[in-house]
């Protein structure tokens, strides 16, 4: 299951994290954010020792969303070493957000 992180928890939870991680920026209203719920949740599952997948509710951690200039949902940002490392921008197939996850091995 994918760890919901939020304004207070953040930095400890995605950037000191030692792997890869993976945060999906969204809200409970945005249509296309509960496109990709299934998508993120099978992820977080198939990556659970690998990588860390994570949520972020903008409504609830405003403070995280201005701090990486989120201004569309969902925005999937992709950490690595606590940096952004990459990003996807809208509803998109799984595999978009996969083959984005495992360039963070390499």
């Amino acid at each position: 299951m994918a760890l919901h992180v939020n304004d207070s928890n953040f930095e400890e939870i995605v950037l000191q994290s030692d792997k890869p991680v993976m945060v999906d920026f969204w809200a409970e209203w945005c249509g296309p954010c509960r496109m990709i719920a299934p998508f993120v949740e099978e992820i977080s599952k198939d990556y659970e020792d690998r990588a860390l997948v994570a949520k972020c509710d903008v409504d609830d951690s405003p403070g995280v969303a201005a701090r990486f200039g989120i201004r569309n949902i969902p925005t999937v940002l992709f950490f690595k070493n606590g940096e952004v490392a990459d990003k996807q921008v809208g509803a998109v197939p799984k595999a978009n957000f996969v083959t984005k996850l495992e360039a963070l091995f390499d």
